[in-house]
């Protein structure tokens, strides 16, 4: 599977912040990109498509990325998809928490596209 085929979900509530990493994603070779405003919507993405890779801001209501994680990793369906969490805090107990809860990744905003084309990778060779 090449970059621009693996089918990608970017949650936030922030829409933004959705166009920024859509275009991110694109100027890493990534096209096959949808976007949920929150985790409900992003839930019922998940259910009807399956997806290569979740990338999900930590900050939603009315549930947030975190809740979205432990949902994803709860149901046998998609506890498989690789999962980055995006936060604006580098809260030590954030990234332990995530990890914990089966996140592949972590990115901390502010972030470039070089620097998500770095998690994007390691968390697809880990995938392999």
């Amino acid at each position: 599977m090449t970059a621009s085929d693996l089918p990608i979900l970017v949650v936030d509530d922030y829409g933004t912040m959705v166009r920024i990493l859509k275009g991110l994603l694109k100027q890493i070779g990534y096209d096959n990109v949808d976007d949920a405003a929150n985790g409900e919507a992003a839930l019922e993405k998940i259910k009807a498509k399956k997806y290569g890779l979740v990338i999900s801001d930590w900050n939603m209501e009315p549930m947030t990325g975190f809740e979205l994680l432990q949902r994803v990793r709860a149901d046998e369906a998609s506890a498989q998809t690789r999962f980055i969490m995006v936060t604006a805090e580098s809260k030590t107990d954030n990234v332990l928490a995530a990890r914990k809860a089966g996140a592949d990744n972590y990115l901390i905003k502010p972030f470039n596209a070089q620097a998500l084309k770095a998690k994007i990778d390691q968390v697809l060779a880990a995938a392999a």
